[in-house]
């Protein structure tokens, strides 16, 4: 029996955030010291985090960066269509699902500092992934993306910025 995203968000406890609901499965205890970080990092670190998150039509994935690295793993559910604007002006659209002869992979890695948004493929009812993040990621590590400025920033990627985001 397949559950509902509603049945998953109770299960797993998720509360909605940036990437749709999300829960913190695991946190390294081991911290990295801020004198050891690259610039740029205020404060130590723990050494990385995984995140389950749940997207849903209603709740897609909000245009963001983050300064660390991930890895997104695809576990349940319908294929996630992720927009990528790498830091060196160029874009991707990618799909993170099951499909692999669809060229669909069940994982997807996000160099750090590259801004990303993420939406359940039309017609589908929900997406259920982990992130794994090297630095775990906290608030000031994290950057909301301004549609506009990005379109002008990626003029290649102009429609596809605003198809993710409107």
């Amino acid at each position: 029996m397949a559950l509902s995203a509603s049945e998953i968000i109770k299960l797993l406890k998720l509360e909605r955030a940036t990437c749709g609901f999300i829960d913190e499965s695991y946190r390294s205890s081991l911290q990295i010291p801020s004198s050891a970080l690259p610039a740029g990092y205020a404060g130590s670190r723990s050494l990385g985090n995984v995140l389950y998150f749940l997207v849903t039509p209603q709740a897609g994935v909000q245009l963001h960066r983050i300064r660390s690295d991930q890895m997104y793993h695809h576990y349940l559910g319908d294929p996630l269509e992720v927009l990528l604007l790498y830091p060196d002006g160029t874009s991707d659209v990618r799909v993170v699902g099951p499909d692999l002869a669809a060229d669909m992979r069940p994982q997807l890695f996000i160099p750090g500092g590259t801004f990303h948004c993420a939406r359940v493929r039309r017609g589908g009812e929900y997406a259920l992934l982990g992130t794994s993040v090297w630095l775990r990621a906290e608030p000031p590590d994290v950057e909301m993306g301004d549609a506009k400025i990005l379109s002008i920033a990626y003029p290649s990627a102009k429609a596809d910025i605003a198809s993710f985001t409107t």
